[in-house]
């Protein structure tokens, strides 16, 4: 369900398009932590945002998808918390015929993401905020491969860019302990792959794992950033007003 926000009266002033932010990373990297503030901080500087969640607004037949996760590798139901893990069996199954069927899905799904982006650029706020994009799929490929490799380049090609991406960087063992669901070798070898992601895809921001609060303050300033770039009279500044999260 997407969130939207109604604030007040805004020194950003624009009739372009919205601004499209999207967040990815690791489970467990403080992806929906770092969104809940930075919507915060848009409320407060008389900004509206909505956000689009992947698996929910953009993914095609995602509730099939995640029923077969659950009959045919027994996974677990469920968002693993500290003290409550949760054994997932779905992105970290790997073999051929996963490969073969993943390409085929993020095919799709890279259609469906360029329609809703066309979509987006017509809406009537001031941002558009993703939680996760197509990276965070072509993640689960073993970009170590040229063939993963490849595919990943001819997906990201087709599909427009956000203005601002963000990957959040975690340590394995600290993003499995915040959101136990995946084996901590999983989480090392998908870390890896949104590291060569990062390499492969111009215009992606990598967020350090760092303190919380820093890691906003980071987000903060890049967006603020490029709202003043396409504002007619760009006034905001990361300091109006900060995060508190």
């Amino acid at each position: 369900m997407a969130d939207k926000q109604k604030p007040g009266r805004s020194k950003y002033t624009s009739a372009r398009r919205p601004l499209l932010v999207s967040f990815s990373g690791v489970d467990g990297s403080g992806k929906t932590t770092q969104i809940e503030a930075l919507l915060a901080w848009l409320r407060d500087a008389g900004l509206t945002a909505r956000v689009l969640r992947f698996w929910d607004d953009i993914a095609v037949l995602g509730s099939m998808r995640e029923t077969m996760s659950h009959t045919l590798f027994r996974s677990e139901k469920g968002i693993g918390a500290p003290g409550k893990p949760v054994k997932r069996r779905d992105k970290n199954i790997r073999g051929w015929y996963m490969t073969a069927s993943r390409m085929y899905l993020y095919f799709l799904d890279a259609a469906r993401l360029a329609l809703t982006m066309a979509t987006a650029f017509r809406r009537n706020v001031d941002v558009v905020i993703f939680d996760r994009f197509l990276y965070d799929e072509l993640a689960n490929l073993d970009l170590s491969t040229r063939l993963g490799q490849e595919y990943s380049r001819l997906l990201l090609g087709a599909v427009p860019r956000p203005d601002v991406a963000f990957v959040l960087d975690a340590e394995p063992a600290q993003a499995q302990a915040r959101k136990p669901e995946y084996p901590l070798d999983f989480i090392e070898s998908n870390r890896a792959a949104y590291l060569t992601l990062v390499k492969l895809t111009e215009g992606v921001t990598l967020i350090e794992p760092l303190a919380v609060q820093d890691v906003s303050d980071r987000i903060l300033r890049v967006v603020a950033k490029a709202l003043e770039e396409r504002s007619p009279s760009p006034d905001l500044s990361p300091e109006q007003p900060m995060l508190h999260s």
